[in-house]
């Protein structure tokens, strides 16, 4: 049972509060303990905001655009948003590399830009990283009149 004893405005207060002062505490409580952010979360978010990026067509290499097709075909199989992104995170910066596939006929440096103003805003504002470097390799240009490159359908 506590000992319960009435102060000068009235209310009562507990011995052990009359006993051991309130300690402050130093900082912010958001800012009690570490927060680590995984690379693949970082790449996630690279991935949809490069994706969203006008010109963009694809991300990723040949290879690895037929290998994601045929893993998207699998019951279950969900899309790889990180397919060409890779991050390297820190405690506080991250390094992106991206490999992407434009539309023929749009400027691709206009589009580097573009993804790169893109991908940094979202990933600095989803994280609180700062985003020190986004490079960007385009690695095929999609004609218009190219067939995608997907897999032949076994099952019809």
């Amino acid at each position: 049972m506590t000992d319960m004893t009435e102060n000068r405005g009235g209310e009562t207060e507990t011995s052990a509060a009359r006993r051991s002062p309130l300690v402050k505490r130093g900082g912010d409580p958001g800012s009690r303990g570490r927060t680590t952010i995984a690379d693949g979360v970082v790449e996630k978010i690279a991935g949809l905001a490069a994706r969203d990026v006008e010109g963009v067509h694809a991300m990723g290499s040949g290879i690895s655009r037929t290998f994601g097709a045929v893993r998207d075909r699998v019951p279950g199989g969900a899309k790889s948003v990180t397919r060409g992104v890779k991050a390297e995170v820190g405690e506080v910066q991250a390094a992106l590399d991206l490999e992407i596939v434009v539309d023929y006929g749009v400027s691709i440096a206009d589009v580097a830009r573009d993804v790169r103003e893109n991908v940094i805003t979202a990933v600095e504002r989803m994280t609180g990283l700062e985003v020190v470097e986004v490079n960007i390799a385009v690695s095929d240009v999609k004609l218009p009149d190219e067939e995608e490159e997907e897999p032949e359908r076994r099952i019809q």
